[in-house]
């Protein structure tokens, strides 16, 4: 269904903390008919991995999702009450983060209905519907019902607190019956230390029971196999529509993969996913960020299929074309740029489908792949994803929400006027260059900083952003037509990271997530040591960020990358943990209360998702696809009920 701009509708559904948005697949009847098969095949293959993430994300993921689906669609009491309206928030919060707990802070959901009833309402439906195995309806409620009612049992899909057994003490499903020191001397133990090491226990579960500790792969033969032949199925599917004799030996390659688990064969995968830069049609799908482990080391499964916004391109090409300057003049030591910078592409994409960690909530820019070693040898693919960055600037249009915390007139016009286009800008330094810049020192393990790692290395990428957006070689290349355009950015982003990323925080919590840590690093750190460049001021008895030198902040930021760099290219475990544990963890309990209560009187739900659009094959009277039509009316309660029918391959 083809829909102008204009009479679009951004916005979807909301609930809890969450708005949901929908996302336009702009020029999409510009592909051919072979890119749009293409793309739907790949894109069941995304939706098919749906079932992996959540099991991932909570050993009783799937079981209590499948039960609460069961009494929404089933329950024949009053689906008026309290009760009954509690679960139904519920099952949609659960939904939104694969699993039952949050998608930011990672605690548990607390349900806003009772046991009692739930256990009724339980009992009140169908038992084939219900997940249950060999037992009883009571012996899955026994199961599920202290999970979801008991705070103390599972609390935090992800504990990175100092000093606790980071694996114990974590709810993710990637470990059982192992301790942290057993996780950490059993991986140790599988790095020889001779060239290239693979991505160990990326792709598996770490078992202790009577035969010892070992690996469960995840594999089409192994655990999540279910749903790995369907994702098989659906890329094989993909190759005869291959715009490409190398994107085709691409899907092949993931493909074998799958089939062995072989981290040697995704280490394959991966170099040809990155030298395969040539066609307009690109995917990500498979065991690939590990923020979801505390220990940094198992993949979440995630998917993406994408295709090439060519306007907006030009943009990122032109940084990545300039790469080796960059590098060059970064203000790190020269011991830890790299010396040859190899193989960065950028495109900005738009997204044609998500699936798994990457769904509802997505990321807007990803850089690929994480393994260091591939990076140095044959760099990296980064992305902006332009129709989801349209997504939430559109939804955000006459919210209130600069006008409530940005300090003045002045400031205000500079970020109406530059806020987007910095951000966007932003984004791509982040992905094309800061995750790929600098290289380890040799002999440095590139999990040397464990639970702080991902923090360390989204603060590494913000800070070659931040400290380049000011550079006079943007404009120099076009990239941007003011000298003072940056300005835009380091206010939003200091004020973020001050202040209004507060809003995501439960009062009394600290910061668990890595790229909230890692923006409050940033800011606190300059802030606390720089009290004349960055100031919290009243007006009228509210607080607001005052930045009092903007060319003086700038070398701040150039520091702190240096040091930042120097932790990630020596492997300092010790400075990381000091760095994050002073300035990224704790709260400012007086501004965080002040922050919410401004916040909430906008009215605005500080967590954004997608609805993906539906994809049909439009076929001739002989069965031939003749187009693949795009849909944008499904609501999200359909489309989560739809996928949990249509994609469910482990429950």
């Amino acid at each position: 269904m083809d829909m102008s701009e204009e009479s679009f509708n951004y916005v979807g559904e909301r609930f809890a903390d969450l708005q949901m948005l929908r996302y336009r697949l702009d020029d999409f009847d510009k592909l051919t008919l072979r890119q749009k098969s293409l793309i739907y095949c790949l894109a069941k293959a995304t939706l098919y991995g749906r079932d992996i993430t959540f099991d991932e994300f909570g050993k009783y993921n799937l079981k209590i999702r499948k039960t609460l689906e069961a009494v929404f669609c089933l329950y024949k009491g009053n689906r008026n009450c309290a009760d009954f309206e509690a679960l139904t928030v519920y099952m949609k919060r659960v939904w939104f983060s694969n699993g039952i707990y949050h998608h930011y802070g990672t605690e548990k959901f607390e349900p806003g209905f009772s046991e009692e009833f739930f256990r009724k309402a339980v009992k009140s439906v169908d038992a084939s519907r219900l997940p249950i195995d060999d037992g009883s309806v009571d012996a899955l409620l026994n199961e599920i019902c202290p999970v979801i009612f008991d705070p103390t049992i599972l609390p935090k899909r992800v504990n990175k607190a100092d000093g606790e057994d980071l694996i114990r003490t974590s709810a993710c499903n990637y470990y059982s019956g192992v301790s942290q020191r057993e996780v950490e001397d059993f991986y140790a133990a599988k790095k020889n230390g001779d060239g290239p090491q693979p991505s160990w226990g990326l792709n598996s579960t770490l078992v202790k029971d009577e035969k010892g500790i070992h690996e469960e792969v995840w594999r089409e033969n192994g655990k999540y196999g279910k749903a790995i032949n369907k994702i098989i199925y659906w890329l094989t599917e993909a190759l005869q529509y291959a715009e490409s004799k190398e994107q085709k030996h691409v899907i092949e390659l993931l493909i074998k993969y799958y089939r062995t688990g072989d981290l040697a064969d995704f280490d394959k995968y991966s170099i040809e996913w990155v030298k395969e830069k040539g066609d307009s049609i690109d995917f990500i799908n498979g065991f690939i960020e590990v923020y979801g482990d505390p220990l940094g080391l198992k993949g979440s499964w995630e998917g993406i299929v994408e295709y090439r916004d060519n306007k907006a391109t030009a943009r990122a090409a032109t940084i990545a074309a300039n790469a080796q300057w960059f590098e060059d003049h970064s203000p790190v030591d020269p011991r830890f740029r790299k010396p040859v910078v190899k193989g960065v592409s950028a495109n900005v994409i738009c997204a044609a489908m998500l699936g798994g960690d990457e769904y509802p909530s997505s990321a807007i820019g990803i850089n690929l792949p994480n393994a260091e070693w591939i990076r140095s040898e044959y760099g990296s693919k980064s992305v902006t994803i332009s129709n989801l960055t349209h997504a939430y600037s559109m939804a955000a249009k006459g919210n209130g929400f600069k006008e409530e915390f940005i300090i003045d007139e002045p400031t205000l016009r500079l970020i109406e006027k530059y806020g987007d286009v910095c951000d966007d800008l932003h984004t791509d330094l982040h992905e094309c260059l800061g995750h790929g810049s600098g290289q380890l020192l040799p002999g440095t393990d590139p999990d040397a900083l464990k639970n702080y790692g991902n923090t360390i290395e989204e603060a590494r990428a913000d800070l070659f952003g931040l400290y380049y957006i000011a550079d006079p070689k943007l404009v120099e290349l076009g990239l941007l037509n003011s000298n003072d355009a940056f300005k835009a950015q380091y206010y939003e982003y200091i004020m973020n990271g001050l202040m209004t990323q507060l809003v995501r925080i439960r009062p009394g919590h600290n910061i668990e997530e890595a790229h909230m840590r890692n923006r409050a690093l940033i800011a606190q750190w300059a802030r606390d040591t720089n009290p004349e460049i960055i100031e919290i001021v009243k007006k009228e008895g509210k607080s607001f960020v005052r930045i009092n030198d903007y060319e003086a902040l700038r070398r701040v930021f150039a520091k702190q990358l240096a040091e930042i760099q120097r932790i990630k290219s020596e492997g300092d475990f010790m400075a990381a943990r000091n760095l994050v544990e002073k300035y990224a963890v704790k709260v400012d309990k007086t501004i965080h209360k002040e922050v919410l209560e401004r916040y909430n009187r906008l009215n605005i739900a500080p967590y954004k998702g997608f609805i993906n659009p539906v994809l049909t094959p439009i076929k001739d009277e002989k069965g031939n696809i003749t187009d693949i039509a795009v849909d944008y009316t499904e609501d999200y309660e359909h489309q989560m009920l739809r996928y949990s029918n249509e994609y469910a391959t482990l429950i």
